[in-house]
């Protein structure tokens, strides 16, 4: 592991054990859970990066998606979404760096891992996402419509700029300012569907 990703980790950690997690908004994201309540296969992989504490990935999980995978690689983050939630199945939480994942799914859900990464890493997700992703699975979930006065984290962005970073290896699907989310964070969301192209450009 690099000394830049170990740093990142800590940083992480410090934040889950100091409480200053101004980003979990304390239950699942309702613009989740109404996309996964319509997706008619539960028989899918999903895999939910930066997953902190993990709401999304228990309630996909008590939904019937019973290969969710939750993933942070913030040890007191895993930790307490463990002690949180016994019954979530122990091989399924995996705490490691996201860019060092191996494996194959058909989802990945997206929930403020995105803005937490540096914009000079984003070229590297959409690569990483396309490569975790099994052919024609899908990237879903939200991303801030707008850009933060203060430094990041969280680093915001345009839709323009999602749909050319895309653009390389999914195609978009859906793009637009969700209904669906918290009131702090009304008209500053994008929900976006892109699925995984043939190749990666």
């Amino acid at each position: 592991m690099e000394n830049s990703t170990l740093t990142e980790a800590a940083y992480w950690a410090a934040c889950y054990l100091n409480g200053q997690t101004g980003w979990d908004i304390g239950y699942p994201s309702p613009a989740l859970m109404d996309f996964l309540e319509q997706l008619p296969d539960k028989t899918i992989s999903v895999l939910v990066p930066g997953a902190g504490m993990g709401w999304e990935a228990a309630a996909a999980f008590h939904i019937g998606f019973k290969k969710v995978f939750y993933l942070d690689f913030a040890v007191s983050a895993a930790g307490r979404f463990q002690q949180a939630h016994p019954w979530f199945p122990e091989h399924q939480v995996l705490v490691q760096d996201f860019f060092a994942l191996e494996g194959q799914f058909d989802l990945v859900l997206e929930q403020t891992f995105f803005c937490s990464l540096h914009p000079s890493k984003r070229a590297d997700w959409v690569h990483k996402c396309f490569q975790l992703l099994q052919p024609g699975g899908i990237i879903a979930g939200l991303l801030f419509n707008h850009e933060f006065a203060h430094q990041g984290p969280p680093y915001g962005g345009t839709e323009s700029e999602y749909r050319t970073l895309l653009s390389s290896g999914f195609e978009v699907e859906h793009m637009e300012v969700t209904d669906k989310s918290i009131k702090p964070r009304a008209l500053r969301e994008l929900f976006f569907v892109a699925r995984k192209k043939s190749l990666l450009h």
